[in-house]
């Protein structure tokens, strides 16, 4: 088990198989030493986390949403090490979108979810740069939807 693998084990996280994409995209890219890893939807074990920030859903549960994201942001960045987590350099930059009413503000607040999570567990190699966005809507009308890129060794 990787380094990383343990500290998400004890977290209480164990990374699934990378999600498949559900159109015509690929899961991640590599270019050189980067991966950028497509859109992940909030999602658990129960399926699809749904919801309109400012509507139907409340900050807290939008950063747990925003948090689903960012482990399947890190199963697809296992994929694309071959498996070996630790291959993992860093999290150069997230990018999240918030399905949100006009008048929601707390963007931000909702991707801390996604980024302190990936801080908690990856340490300073967490520590990233950042976007967090309103959009009207999202597909299939999850409450969250986070790219990234990643550097890898």
């Amino acid at each position: 088990m990787s380094a990383f693998e343990a500290k998400l084990a004890e977290l209480g996280v164990t990374l699934s198989e990378a999600p498949a994409p559900a159109a015509n995209y690929v899961p991640f890219v590599q270019v050189g030493d980067l991966v950028h890893v497509s859109g992940q939807i909030s999602m658990d074990a129960d399926g699809m986390i749904k919801g309109k920030l400012g509507d139907d859903m409340d900050v807290e549960a939008g950063a747990a949403a925003a948090r689903t994201c960012a482990i399947s942001l890190l199963s697809q960045v296992k994929a694309a090490c071959g498996g070996d987590l630790d291959r993992l350099v860093r999290v150069v930059k997230l990018v999240g979108f918030v399905n949100s009413t006009a008048d929601f503000g707390d963007q931000p607040k909702v991707i801390n979810g996604a980024s302190d999570f990936m801080v908690e567990a990856l340490g300073d190699a967490g520590r990233h740069a950042r976007s967090a966005v309103s959009a009207a809507s999202l597909p299939f009308g999850v409450a969250v939807e986070i790219e990234g890129i990643f550097q890898i060794k």
